[in-house]
């Protein structure tokens, strides 16, 4: 498990970055950088500022104030398309296509062409267990189903970056693990990912934590130094202790 990295070695880089809509603060100066090739966890109740924090990073969130680079870049820079992987909550797909033609849509909007479409869109489609569907209508797709096509789309450009929001919610537990495990084998190959929950069993699964509540972080470190740290039997009970101030200051890097 790596520890932060320096600001050269950095997939993430963001300087006091502050994001408000009208009077409410939605991320609080947050510093903070992520390392390269491991999966980085995004934890905290749902409202807390985990989306915003993400769309910042893609480059569809306005700022207040700060910086953000992604890839030696700033956030959202037409360079960044193809290297940075995006799946929301709600998968941005068209219901009215099957499932091969969203793939080709946006597998053309990243670049691919013939047959490194046709590779990516097979590949895709074999590791999220998705074969046999390809001339279904996506709109046709059960809850579960349509995360897989998020999942699917993110995967497309073989991206450097991959942000992913909530992606295992209503997913049944084998397919759960199933992601996870190719969630690490992405890292193992030198993606770099953020992966968002509200579910602190998925913490232990991350290589990196941000534990976040209210637009700041609590923590910044791994799950057993968060554990150890904080003394606490397990994440859940750590992540309580840290939202009511007990051994946040030990916890925080």
């Amino acid at each position: 498990m790596s520890p932060q990295p320096s600001a050269a070695k950095a997939v993430v880089q963001a300087h006091g970055l502050v994001v408000r809509r009208s009077s409410h603060t939605i991320l609080d100066d947050l510093t903070f950088s992520i390392a390269p090739g491991q999966v980085t966890g995004l934890l905290g109740p749902s409202g807390c500022g985990k989306t915003t924090l993400m769309r910042t990073l893609v480059g569809v969130q306005a700022i207040t104030a700060g910086d953000v680079t992604v890839l030696g870049l700033p956030a959202g820079h037409p360079r960044l398309r193809d290297r940075v992987g995006y799946s929301t909550q709600d998968p941005a797909v068209y219901p009215d296509l099957t499932l091969a033609e969203n793939l080709r849509y946006f597998g053309t909007v990243l670049g691919l062409r013939r047959d490194r479409l046709k590779a990516a869109t097979s590949k895709t489609i074999g590791e999220l267990d998705l074969k046999g569907m390809e001339d279904r209508l996506v709109g046709t797709f059960s809850g579960g189903q349509l995360a897989r096509v998020g999942l699917a789309v993110a995967l497309l450009g073989t991206p450097d970056l991959l942000v992913l929001d909530e992606p295992t919610v209503g997913l049944d537990p084998v397919l759960r693990h199933d992601l996870w495990q190719m969630f690490h084998r992405l890292a193992d190959s030198g993606t770099t990912l953020l992966v968002s929950s509200h579910v602190m069993d998925e913490a232990a699964r991350c290589d990196y934590l941000l534990f976040m509540r209210d637009g700041r972080f609590l923590a910044e470190a791994t799950s057993a130094q968060i554990r150890q740290q904080t003394g606490a039997a397990d994440l859940e009970a750590a992540f309580l202790q840290l939202a009511t101030g007990t051994g946040q200051e030990a916890a925080r890097r």
